[in-house]
């Protein structure tokens, strides 16, 4: 199951699950979006099923996960995606528009988690999967309403899974921390700004945060992976010196979210869909400058062999160079 299965990440994660055969439930509110993302798993060598709801609104979200088991089976992965926001200096939102981000990016994370455990409990089995962001971490201008989103969904998963954990539950949750993507976010956002939103390089492609969200659904025991060099990077200038950054970011961060095109108008996803007639898939307008590897995800995945391979190495030096010493 996968929420913000129309487009971008969640396009290309249903993609991936296709690709390995899997039977996947597509949760957006795009119906030309929707539609051909199922085309897509089928081609894929899956089975794709639509079902339109706003993750917004828990009831559609409840329904929906009802439909699915009644129609395809138990839910053993419930894979949360969606996510809408604005692009705009804090003073510039309105309420209702700050109102309706949260809705979608944060309370649509809790609604999904809850419905995945209401039906997976009697079972005590399953995973669930958030897409989290760099941003959970470090926050930058012009994106106050995502990052505030992606902050409480890591101190609201951290609860959960620490909460599973005390009634030892066979239902695993864990968080796959993604980097600056190429998806049609910057396109179909509610923007604000003068010119055109862009991510912050280095860029991705979404099939990397496919790979790494599909491989966290299938080892859902690890509470989180991070993908992408700028991660890693982020997490560390944040825990060594969240000043610097805060200032640089200040000087930075308005002019390097921002293209020299005028910002784009007459589309914005906040409150309908952008994809009902018009199907965007998975790539935004940055492929040329987007890499479709990253050794972070790798290092994320094969972290426990790295750290043998490191101490089994310092192990060997020492021992060389306490026999030296002796001789």
């Amino acid at each position: 199951m996968v929420t913000g299965a129309s487009g971008g990440v969640g396009r290309a994660v249903v993609r991936e699950l296709g690709a390995r055969g899997a039977r996947v439930a597509l949760i957006a509110r795009g119906t030309a979006g929707l539609g051909a993302a199922a085309v897509d798993v089928g081609a894929e060598g899956g089975t794709g099923k639509v079902y339109e709801a706003d993750v917004a609104d828990y009831e559609q979200v409840r329904r929906a996960g009802e439909r699915i088991e009644a129609e395809l089976g138990p839910i053993s992965v419930w894979i949360n995606v969606a996510f809408s926001s604005v692009f705009a200096k804090f003073t510039d939102i309105t309420p209702d528009e700050y109102e309706r981000a949260t809705a979608v990016t944060y309370l649509g994370y809790v609604w999904g988690t809850k419905v995945a455990l209401d039906l997976m409990g009697p079972r005590n089995a399953g995973a669930i999967v958030q897409a989290g962001s760099a941003l959970s971490q470090r926050a930058i201008p012009l994106q106050s309403a995502y990052c505030g989103a992606k902050h409480a969904i890591k101190g609201f998963t951290e609860s959960v899974r620490t909460e599973l954990m005390a009634d030892r539950s066979g239902i695993h949750v864990t968080m796959v921390q993604l980097p600056a993507l190429n998806t049609p976010q910057f396109e179909w956002v509610l923007s604000k700004l003068r010119r055109h939103p862009q991510p912050v390089p280095p860029i991705y492609q979404p099939e990397v945060a496919a790979r790494a969200i599909v491989y966290a659904a299938e080892h859902p025991e690890r509470k989180e992976y991070w993908v992408g060099v700028s991660t890693a990077a982020t997490l560390l200038a944040q825990r060594v010196a969240p000043a610097l950054v805060d200032r640089y970011l200040a000087r930075t961060g308005l002019d390097s979210q921002q293209t020299d095109e005028k910002s784009p108008t007459g589309v914005a996803n906040l409150w309908q869909p952008a994809d009902e007639s018009r199907d965007y898939g998975a790539h935004g307008a940055f492929d040329s400058r987007s890499s479709g590897r990253s050794p972070q995800l790798w290092l994320s995945q094969h972290r426990a062999k790295v750290f043998l391979a490191l101490a089994a190495g310092a192990a060997t030096g020492a021992a060389a160079l306490l026999r030296a010493r002796r001789s």
